[in-house]
């Protein structure tokens, strides 16, 4: 037996005359089921279970809820991805567009007698390949200049007093993918 654990109390049995010991746990550091001074109560162990319980619940749903938004974070991502999956080409291209226009342009000042036909219909084949990815041209002339989407290079007398504040030019155009401005116009304001 440890004595530093158990201590031993003798009693003295007055039915049989002689004296027993019982062993009794004094070290409250010792582990066992409860401490000798406290009651346990099912009131109690029931409270206890249900706030555990509770608890859990809790934890739960908050995973859940947690893992909702994970999936609809990277279903969003995902679908922005593939709109934009060829942003950078497209961008690429953009210059070859404008040179596209400059040229169809020229073209058309000119008056050329020759047969214009396939250069248009190949200039026209790359606008409607590109609209069919996303892009779309910007409209800016004769509307509010809004530094959201344009960016001035000059500012010049208008013309008319209506063209105040608005794009009276357009050096450059501006474009959108999807939505989502990629190129922003260069435009001239009337002041």
């Amino acid at each position: 037996m440890n004595i530093e654990n158990m201590s031993e109390e003798r009693d003295f049995d007055t039915v049989n005359g002689r004296e027993s010991t019982v062993d009794i746990n004094t070290d409250e550091n010792v582990a066992g089921t409860h401490h000798l001074n406290q009651v346990l109560d099912e009131d109690d162990l029931l409270e206890k279970a249900n706030a555990e319980l509770q608890e859990q619940k809790d934890k739960y749903l908050r995973l859940m809820a947690e893992f909702d938004n994970y999936k609809r974070r990277s279903a969003r991502e995902r679908v922005e991805l593939s709109q934009t999956a060829g942003k950078e080409i497209i961008i690429s291209l953009l210059d070859v567009l404008d040179d596209c226009d400059r040229a169809e342009k020229q073209l058309q000042q000119e008056n050329n007698t020759k047969d214009l036909s396939g250069v248009l219909l190949v200039f026209n084949k790359l606008r409607n390949l590109l609209q069919s990815r996303g892009l779309r041209a910007m409209e800016s002339l004769h509307t509010e200049f809004d530094v959201e989407k344009h960016e001035a290079i000059s500012e010049v007398p208008a013309p008319s007093p209506e063209l105040r504040g608005k794009v009276i030019a357009e050096v450059m155009k501006g474009y959108y993918l999807n939505d989502k401005i990629i190129r922003f116009a260069k435009v001239i304001v009337g002041k």
